[in-house]
């Protein structure tokens, strides 16, 4: 891949440097993005800033921090929801002179007011997202977004739902990227032998013949009361790992309820810990009632796990085909995620064409395609 070139388009302001200057806003460390910006940041000079150090409704530990080969700023502003915060003092960045200007949190208080600020200079910027799902389009904070996507010069999108989301808001120039949290060396050449899927299992403390796993949030979005009455009409041989947190009280009543001692919830961990769940199982389930992307799903398939999601997940949407590496099923139907859940388990011709799906997907490929992306303006 070569370095980025500066091009007189899409300028923001002249630059002598050979490198080009990148202005990255968006909301926090996540440690994928943070991943991406390493990388991205081995081809130009890279600053992102941030609005909040984390999330508040992740764990303390999801968060990115290792700013390698990029200069990352978090901002200091006034909380404006879990993820988000109004900082003015990203105007202060604005003023300086960058070559690409691009806007992810363009639906944040921050985000807004620095399209704001860009247009009323007449200064070109770029937006991104994880997805999204088409809405109404009507209403005041719709026309906003519209006016907002409107005038970018190039819109990133992650798939087809996407694509029609922005299109919806007049996106003029769109282009797809593959969105993941996996570089290339963290998706499996081939599927784990059975022996040492067992081996893992034993370390792990898993009894079950079978494995069924899910991650993620334990919030309402995430499905896991559908995953649980799915549990309750299967074979007790199969354990059900929900790995995300501490269970509200709600999904422990049911699994008390019905007798469940075959669910298993577990707390929150590491990215190289949860790794091993992913290896120890034999199908990932994910029946999310919406998932603007669902970056676990990319994590399951390369792993080689056949995967059962919605269509409410945009990950699913453009990496499982039905039937050939997992399959999607109706968000909120219970007993089709279990019916899926038992055909994953006979099929053993799934995990290599999971393996097959997700390749494309990298860190690598992530960058290599903005470069690209950007060369071309």
């Amino acid at each position: 891949m070569h370095v980025l070139k500066k091009t007189k388009d899409i300028r923001a302001t002249g630059r002598s440097s050979d490198r080009p200057g990148i202005l990255w806003l968006t909301n926090i460390p996540s440690p994928y993005r943070v991943d991406f910006f390493n990388e991205l940041g081995r081809f130009c000079d890279l600053t992102v800033l941030f609005e909040k150090e984390r999330s508040a409704e992740r764990d303390e530990q999801w968060k990115g921090d290792e700013f390698a080969s990029f200069r990352g700023v978090i901002l200091k502003g006034l909380p404006a929801g879990p993820a988000e915060a109004f900082c003015p003092g990203v105007l202060r960045y604005l003023r300086k002179e960058y070559d690409y200007i691009i806007v992810s949190n363009y639906s944040d208080p921050s985000g807004i007011l620095a399209v704001l600020y860009l247009k009323a200079r007449k200064r070109p910027y770029l937006i991104e997202g994880d997805g999204a799902f088409p809405g109404s389009g009507s209403g005041s904070r719709e026309k906003l977004k519209k006016w907002i996507i409107s005038g970018a010069s190039l819109c990133f999108s992650t798939g087809r739902m996407h694509d029609a989301y922005l299109r919806m808001y007049g996106a003029k120039n769109i282009l797809r990227y593959p969105f993941t949290s996996l570089k290339a060396e963290e998706i499996l050449d081939k599927p784990l032998e059975a022996r040492k899927k067992a081996e893992i299992r034993t370390q792990l403390g898993i009894h079950e013949r079978r494995v069924v796993l899910a991650v993620g949030q334990f919030i309402h979005r995430k499905g896991y009361d559908v995953l649980l009455r799915a549990a309750a009409v299967m074979d007790r041989t199969a354990g059900f790992y929900i790995v995300g947190g501490t269970a509200p009280a709600g999904y422990k009543e049911v699994v008390r309820h019905y007798r469940l001692k075959h669910v298993h919830f577990i707390p929150f961990m590491p990215k190289e810990q949860l790794k091993q769940y992913y290896l120890a199982a034999d199908v990932f389930a994910h029946p999310s009632r919406e998932d603007i992307w669902g970056l676990a799903v990319n994590e399951a398939l390369a792993r080689a796990l056949p995967v059962v999601s919605t269509n409410r997940c945009n990950a699913a949407l453009e990496l499982v085909k039905d039937g050939v590496n997992g399959f999607i099923i109706p968000a909120e139907d219970s007993a089709a995620l279990a019916a899926a859940l038992q055909v994953c388990f006979r099929r053993k011709d799934m995990p290599e064409k999971a393996l097959a799906s997700v390749r494309p997907y990298t860190i690598e490929k992530m960058v290599e395609r903005h470069v690209e992306a950007l060369r071309s303006l």
